[in-house]
């Protein structure tokens, strides 16, 4: 006769027992983790901010976390803008205004209605990131964007000169699904690439969105024109789409127009 102690019944409540205390684990771990987490994350971020402003390089090798903190605190300020008004909203902190979950509350978002960056919801409030130089002047204009791939959401940081027209940098770092394909798509984040965006303008003499990526390369070498990337035309298309939306009237535009008439100032 088998004994009690090998029941079905005593391995089933050992087998509950063990998955409760493994589960009370991971949810503990799970708890204490989350804020270490979140600042890691708040700092990843703004370490590319501070590349995208020119004022660290990633590929010169890791910088510290007090570098990143004391270079942000002393030059970025990060304000809220609405993009229905352009005007900035006071009394939110641009550094804990957390645009994805606006965007995800039908309450503080809305539908584009030409969503040609595939971006689904778009919160009604963004963040702009005004970069300033040790005497307090105004050096850069850093906005937000983001768009659909080949297989993944592509969010990156666009610096503009203080006319809002002049490109510094375009800078992927982060990408919410599968990832764009290496050597491909994945080449947004290729230093040759991204320096090819450096010194491009926005906007035509007739105050018209010109940038273009193209494979022509009488386009390309104008003031215009990027060239795309090598065998990722669903990416470069990700990219343009991009920008068009972002720098269109659902995006930055209102923002971008005050601001190119002093609303900086």
């Amino acid at each position: 006769m088998a004994s009690n102690k090998d029941s079905f019944g005593r391995t089933i409540f050992v087998v509950v027992g063990l998955c409760f205390i493994c589960s009370m684990f991971v949810s503990t771990a799970a708890v204490l983790l989350k804020p270490i987490q979140q600042e890691n994350k708040l700092l990843d971020k703004q370490k590319y901010i501070l590349e995208a402003a020119n004022l660290i390089s990633t590929k010169d090798g890791d910088v510290s976390k007090a570098d990143i903190l004391a270079l942000y605190d002393k030059h970025v300020e990060a304000k809220v803008v609405s993009l229905s008004t352009g005007d900035f909203v006071e009394g939110v902190d641009g550094n804990t205004f957390d645009m994805k979950k606006a965007a995800r509350d039908p309450k503080s978002s809305f539908v584009p209605k030409n969503d040609i960056a595939s971006v689904k919801r778009v919160a009604n409030d963004a963040v702009v990131y005004l970069v300033k130089d040790d005497a307090g002047h105004l050096v850069s204009v850093i906005l937000p964007i983001k768009g659909y791939g080949l297989w993944s959401t592509m969010y990156a940081f666009l610096a503009l000169d203080p006319d809002l027209n002049s490109i510094q940098n375009l800078v992927y770092y982060d990408f919410s699904g599968a990832g764009e394909t290496p050597g491909l798509g994945g080449e947004v984040q290729n230093p040759q690439w991204v320096a090819k965006w450096q010194g491009k303008k926005l906007y035509n003499d007739k105050g018209e969105l010109a940038i273009t990526i193209t494979k022509n390369p009488a386009i390309a070498e104008t003031v215009y024109g990027v060239d795309a990337l090598s065998g990722a035309t669903l990416t470069s298309n990700g990219v343009q789409y991009s920008l068009e939306f972002w720098l269109g009237n659902e995006g930055f535009a209102r923002f971008i127009d005050k601001a190119r008439n002093g609303g900086l100032s």
